[in-house]
């Protein structure tokens, strides 16, 4: 209980000290919506990126973060996440992965084994992204990546950093259920586990391997799944944003 207790001060701590740096910060979010076209698959890729309208420090290269959304909603369904993490100053995209015209996921069978074959295309759209996106020459800092991603979108964050590891630092995910947690050290790990739905077997790491490996399991008491995403409380929205705070003290890079 004393351990309990005083993760949480040093939780508190941390969000005052950091909530106190981001008030000197003169932020206002503008939102550009994109049309990559990757040739090679021929495929379209929307985005849409957050950033600071009123960055004026032309030195310092802005943190990138990777939002990867649920089955059946949009890339725009995560703009809490987004605005605040601009407001910590980082550089936000939004990837669109469902397309008109997609075969349905599937819902019934060997879901890992079906699900995959979506997951690896939504890799291959967050490497396409980040090619095309360093071509611009923006004063983003692309070697040091956050990637969120929530429900099948976590699964794609999580096979992102089984199959990349060395192009993230810090990996999010939103009640990922099918694609296993890596028992890796590097990229640091944290997920939020919703009330309702529980990952299959094999998913999450043990005690252990948390314990060991530094990979943070956060269980949300008062929220479910489809509660991570706009449509959520602001209650619910606020306790993600302040261990999303906490988890990415020290992501802001230089």
């Amino acid at each position: 209980m004393k351990q309990k207790h005083t993760y949480l001060l040093i939780l508190l701590l941390a969000l005052f000290s950091f909530s106190s740096q981001a008030q000197n910060i003169h932020c206002e979010v503008s939102v550009h919506n994109f049309f990559l076209k990757d040739e090679g698959r021929n495929r379209l890729v929307p985005i849409v990126i957050y950033e600071n309208e009123n960055t004026t420090d032309t030195v310092t290269k802005s943190p990138v973060a990777i939002i990867n959304h649920g089955y059946g909603v949009t890339n725009t369904a995560y703009s809490y996440i987004a605005n605040h993490l601009v407001k910590k100053g980082f550089v936000v995209i939004g990837i669109q992965h469902d397309l008109p015209g997609d075969p349905p996921m599937a819902t019934s069978g060997d879901l890992f084994k079906l699900r995959k074959p979506v997951w690896e295309e939504g890799v291959k759209n967050m490497l396409f992204t980040l090619e095309s996106l360093k071509k611009f020459g923006n004063n983003w800092n692309f070697e040091k990546l956050l990637i969120i991603g929530h429900s099948n979108g976590g699964d794609m964050a999580m096979l992102m950093a089984s199959e990349h590891p060395e192009m993230i630092w810090k990996v999010i995910s939103l009640d990922n259920r099918r694609m296993p947690i890596p028992r890796v050290k590097q990229p640091q790990i944290l997920s939020f586990r919703s009330i309702d739905m529980p990952a299959d077997p094999g998913v999450l790491p043990t005690d252990k391997e948390q314990k060991d490996l530094g990979i943070q399991i956060i269980s949300l008491k008062n929220t479910k799944h489809n509660d991570m995403w706009d449509g959520g409380t602001k209650e619910q929205k606020q306790e993600i944003i302040s261990y999303i705070d906490f988890f990415c003290l020290q992501a802001k890079t230089h």
